[in-house]
């Protein structure tokens, strides 16, 4: 087995109570990290994943951000995962500057402040290693859901690659990285995974004609938050989507 070096690790991992997220818990506790589970509504489902510290934060209020940090404790890395899909497809002529704001405020505000939050730790230990998850809408956009696209993308880019050359200044082998999944059997896409027709369509822009699973996702997660097998990896968006193009290849 490959050493990840992330045994006795403190990780933090927001969102997770959802699946990427639980999958993330599930993958750095099997490394032997300490993992600290941040969930927002869904309690049990983080009390669920096993030895892990539970802590509830809305990751859009700043001071409920801050208290999670308080109260996670000196931390080695954070997986941001957290985020929320609108599932209603909506084109931007229709689209609401209400759910405009609040796909952003969930997503982008969230993912910031959670950012911030871990960064400015990094600033007092001199280490760590951040890495967000964004989502393939980022990279190839998304008709019906132009909020979370663009939600995504700034997430993907400019504030990854910001961060990546900011957090050096603070922590030099400090790292910040981004992951990009596609079509994922998660519980926020399982009306969707579960039609045939929906499977069908989506599949034929990939190379790998099939839907990920969280585990698919977490694992990527675990190799770029190691600095062992990503030490001199930093400011990359790894799209983890079976080979998924922008149009179709089948």
């Amino acid at each position: 087995m490959m050493e990840t070096g992330l045994r006795g690790k403190r990780i933090l991992v927001t969102g997770a109570s959802g699946g990427i997220g639980s999958a993330c818990a599930h993958e750095f506790l099997a490394e032997g990290a300490e993992v600290v589970a941040h969930y927002n509504r869904n309690r049990e489902g983080a009390e669920g994943l096993g030895r892990v510290h539970v802590v509830q934060a809305d990751l859009t209020q700043e001071d409920e951000v801050d208290r999670l940090f308080a109260e996670a404790g000196a931390l080695d890395a954070c997986a941001a995962v957290a985020g929320v899909w609108p599932r209603p497809d909506e084109p931007v002529w229709e689209l609401s500057l209400e759910r405009w704001e609040e796909t952003l405020r969930l997503n982008l505000t969230a993912t910031f402040l959670t950012a911030r939050g871990f960064l400015r730790s990094v600033e007092r230990t001199g280490h760590g290693s951040l890495v967000l998850v964004a989502s393939t809408a980022g990279v190839f956009g998304e008709a019906g859901h132009a909020d979370y696209a663009a939600a995504k993308s700034a997430i993907a880019y400019g504030l990854t690659l910001s961060l990546k050359n900011e957090v050096v200044r603070v922590a030099p082998r400090a790292r910040v990285n981004c992951v990009c999944p596609g079509w994922t059997r998660t519980p926020m896409a399982r009306a969707e995974i579960d039609d045939p027709e929906v499977v069908l369509g989506v599949t034929r822009t990939m190379a790998l004609r099939k839907v990920a699973t969280p585990e698919d996702v977490a694992r990527q997660v675990v190799v770029l938050t190691s600095d062992e097998l990503s030490g001199h990896v930093t400011g990359q968006v790894v799209v983890v989507a079976g080979g998924m193009e922008g149009r179709t290849i089948h």
